[in-house]
This record gives C-alpha cells, structure tokens and sequence, in this order.
C-alpha cells in the first residue's frame, strides 16, 4: 500500500503524531476531546451501544476512567496508518463508583481491550472499542 505523501511528510507520521498526542492528553489528564471531531462516534463493539458527539464521549470516556474507576491505562501495541488507527491495551483501575449497578468496591481490575480509531486529518472521528465487560464485571463480582 502506498503512504499518501503530504506537503513532504507522510500521512501515517501526522496521524501518529496526532494519536501519541491524544494518549498523552489521555493518560496524562489533559484535554482530550480536543483531538477528536464534535460528530465523534464511540461504539462499544459487544454491546453495539453507540455514544455520539464529543461531549457525549468525552463524558464516557471520562466516566469509565475517573468516576467508576481510577483506571490507569497500560497502552501496548499501537498501529497506524494513514486515517485509521488500532490500539492494544489493558485497562487497570480501581472501582470506586458505581457501574453495572455495583457499588464502589475498592477492587482492582484488569482488562485486556483493543481500540479502532477513524481519523480525519488532526481529528477521531470513530472509535470502536473491543472489551469484555463481562470479565470486567466479574472481577468487580468476585469475593
């Protein structure tokens, strides 16, 4: 395949550029609604439940990160190409709020999930999101 060239740098370097940027804002508590489109889409690929707009994943994102849990994300592989993206990670974090109509229970959890980003120039527009909410429900439930 070949790389889209464009004013002398290559289209995948940008977006890499603009994905390391939204992943540092990410984990790093910075502002990163900023690196995605306002029509975004977040769709959570076993459910098929679908949040759209920034506003509506950023509050997503930030809830499953800051409110439910205090997750600190271990980023693994990343992939990029010119406008889309794949992301291999482990969601570490602790439960301290409710989710799944379980209340807080100060368990730490791990759970391997993969990300899938559509980019358009310097912003995401999609990301479909590949995780167990099964196992991560299980762990809050076990004794």
């Amino acid at each position: 395949m070949m790389q889209t060239i464009e004013h002398g740098r290559r289209q995948s370097d940008r977006t890499r550029t603009m994905l390391n940027a939204y992943l540092e804002d990410l984990l790093g508590g910075g502002e990163f609604g900023q690196h995605m489109a306002e029509t975004v889409t977040f769709t959570m690929m076993e459910t098929g439940e679908v949040t759209q707009g920034r506003d509506a994943v950023v509050g997503l994102i930030d809830f499953m990160h800051h409110q439910a849990f205090d997750a600190t994300p271990v980023v693994g592989n990343l992939i990029v190409d010119d406008s889309q993206a794949a992301l291999e990670a482990d969601f570490v974090a602790t439960h301290v709020g409710e989710f799944a109509g379980i209340g807080p229970t100060g368990r730490q959890v791990s759970v391997r999930y993969a990300v899938t980003y559509d980019i358009d120039g310097d912003s995401i527009t999609a990301l479909r999101t590949y995780m167990s909410m099964g196992s991560l429900v299980g762990q809050l439930r076990e004794g």
